[in-house]
């Protein structure tokens, strides 16, 4: 039987899983969580996945609930664990036996306006301002704001286009008139120092 060992060499259905990712276009961050999501289940198990029966699946997810796991992270093992159950071994009978759990939603903290400009003033350049302004003001996520080019600024439509963001998807995020002035005095300063 195969088997998930994180220092042994790829065994043939972790290669299969991983081909399966691939042709179904899943991230590479998504295809390791869910080869480590499996691995951390065929530990649990003692064996290779594919030997799993209904009643391990069942243990495991208690196992998970009475070791403090949380939903986030229960729910990311399902997804995981289906995958492997209904793609690679077409075993939909296993896929079915596991349970999401409810994840309660939190509204996020959000910096008020003070907080916001304190946050910008610490900053200790106009190259950090503008990444911080950014960040926030346009909700953007860290690689989004590091691979930000001039030509996605849409300063007539006051959009700053997002390109293969989270999930690898365009979208676009509103600009304001304050965060423009930010970014443009970012780029005069680039282009004072010859940055490009």
């Amino acid at each position: 039987m195969a088997s998930f060992q994180h220092d042994a060499p790829t065994t043939p259905l972790r290669q299969r899983m991983q081909e399966d990712m691939v042709m179904r276009g899943l991230g590479s961050h998504t295809r390791q969580d869910y080869i480590r999501h499996v691995r951390r289940f065929a530990t649990f198990l003692g064996r290779a996945p594919d030997t799993a029966t209904v009643e391990d699946i069942r243990r495991f997810q208690l196992h998970q609930h009475d070791n403090g796991v949380g939903p986030a992270t229960i729910n990311s093992t399902v997804s995981a664990l289906r995958f492997l159950f209904t793609v690679t071994l077409k075993r939909r009978d296993l896929a079915r036996a596991l349970v999401i759990t409810r994840n309660p939603r939190k509204l996020p903290d959000v910096l008020s306006i003070e907080e916001a400009a304190r946050l910008l003033e610490a900053a200790p350049g106009i190259k950090y301002k503008a990444a911080l302004g950014v960040a926030y003001g346009a909700g953007l996520r860290v690689s989004e704001v590091a691979h930000l080019k001039v030509d996605d600024i849409d300063s007539k439509r006051m959009l700053i286009r997002v390109e293969q963001g989270k999930g690898r998807k365009d979208r676009n995020a509103m600009l304001s008139p304050q965060l423009l002035e930010l970014l443009r005095l970012w780029w005069r300063e680039g282009k004072r120092r010859g940055v490009r």
